[in-house]
Formats: C-alpha cells, sequence, structure tokens
C-alpha cells in the first residue's frame, strides 16, 4: 500500500522590500512521504521570494516533469522554474529549455556546496539559471517552524530573509 501525502496549510504574510511586494497567501502543501520538513519549508522560502498569485506549486518530488514550484503566464508558457535540493544536470538543462527563468534552491550543508561545484560548468553555459545556496543551520532551524498548520511571515530585505512563527525567528542570509 502507498503512503499518501501529509497535507499542511500555511498562512503565509509576505513584505518584501527588495520586490515592493506585500502580500498574504492561504497556501496548501502535500508533503510526499519521502520529502522532509526542511526540503518543504524551502519550498515556502522559494515561494516568499518569488510570490506572485500565478506561482504554483508543482508535484516536484513526486513528478519528474514538474518542479518544485513554477509561474506560467496566461498563455501557458512556464515563466519561471524552480527546483529544490540538487537537481541532476539533465534536468537543469531540460528546464532551462522550457523556462524563461530557471532558479535552484540548494540546501543540506557540505553536500549542497559539494553538488554546487560539480553543476558551475551547467550554471555558466546557461544565462538563464540562478542558483542560491541555503545555509545547513538556516535550513535545519526552518524545519523546526514546520507544524500541519502554520501562520508564518517572510520579511525580506537586501537578500536576507527572516522567517518567523509569532515564537520563533530564523535568519536566512542567501549564498
Amino acid at each position: 500500500m502507498a503512503l499518501k501525502a501529509t497535507i499542511f496549510k500555511a498562512s503565509v504574510q509576505i513584505s518584501d522590500t527588495d520586490r515592493n511586494y506585500y502580500a498574504s497567501h492561504a497556501l496548501t502543501l502535500a508533503r510526499h512521504p519521502s520529502e522532509t520538513d526542511e526540503r518543504m519549508m524551502v519550498r515556502l522560502l522559494a515561494f516568499a521570494l518569488h510570490a506572485d498569485e500565478r506561482l504554483e506549486f508543482g508535484k516536484g518530488v513526486s513528478d519528474e516533469d514538474e518542479p518544485a514550484l513554477w509561474l506560467k503566464d496566461l498563455t501557458g508558457a512556464v515563466q519561471l522554474w524552480i527546483e529544490v535540493g540538487q537537481p541532476d544536470e539533465r534536468r537543469l538543462r531540460k528546464a532551462c529549455g522550457r523556462a524563461t527563468q530557471v532558479m535552484v534552491y540548494s540546501y543540506g550543508g557540505p553536500a549542497a556546496t559539494m553538488w554546487r561545484e560539480q553543476i558551475t560548468a551547467v550554471a555558466t553555459r546557461t544565462r538563464n539559471l540562478g542558483i542560491r545556496t541555503i545555509p545547513r543551520e538556516a535550513g535545519q532551524a526552518m524545519a523546526k517552524l514546520a507544524q500541519r498548520g502554520m501562520d508564518l511571515s517572510y520579511t525580506v530585505q537586501e537578500g536576507q530573509v527572516w522567517v518567523s512563527d509569532g515564537r520563533d525567528t530564523v535568519l536566512v542570509a542567501l549564498g
């Protein structure tokens, strides 16, 4: 019998002074049984950093043809493809061919650093690929904020993000 996804509800308030974006979103996330709290919270962080009313969560882990998040224009063309983790070179090339912009949010400490070094050649050949690294401590601290029902606020300023659940605050300095 296959395990089912766990559903999480998140009320998210975003204050992004870098983009002049201020909004609230009611989100429903399906966490695949193989997905960790850390990965799910990095997906939420990516949502906050690119928030838009058309930004959607993809099937991600359970479907190789969809990213963690994506933004499509009104014609269905993919404007933004967001990956979380350490996708392989083939997947990145495919994403870069399908989308106007591709962003990767890598996390996991030494594994993320090693992956980034290996993927440098792809990153330098593709002009529409951006890679940001989440420090290990920040990813682990965000994972502790994960609850089935979350009320989170994201404050983005000068490339830094403060994530708060009202009790605890995590500073994420993107690399």
